[in-house]
């Protein structure tokens, strides 16, 4: 893979911004969201490459992987992809506009 690995935007973005954010996401919520295709591609990056301690659970007939981060992941100390590092710094202004932890 190349050391320049990049996604879409808006899906690596959503993708980072929606997991710390406490979801649990699945293909068709990135592609209501997003129109994005590339899930599992961001999801095994984020998990290889940066370390994200993310969990998948297999639902439905059709097992769908929905994923999630561990819970108690601390987002603070999450290595972003270049095309998210702007949710840390979202993640952050929350944390200070609403005087507590952006993660609860």
């Amino acid at each position: 893979m190349s050391k320049h690995w990049r996604s879409n935007h808006s899906q690596v973005y959503w993708t980072c911004m929606a997991l710390t954010q406490g979801r649990t996401i699945n293909h068709m919520d990135e592609i209501g969201e997003v129109k994005g295709w590339r899930l599992g591609a961001i999801i095994h990056t984020l998990r290889h490459q940066y370390q994200w301690p993310i969990e998948t659970e297999f639902k439905g007939p059709e097992r769908i992987a929905h994923y999630s981060l561990v819970k108690g992941t601390d987002w603070r100390a999450l290595k972003f992809p270049p095309s998210a590092k702007e949710v840390r710094a979202a993640l952050k202004e929350a944390q200070n506009i609403t005087g507590g932890s952006a993660d609860e």
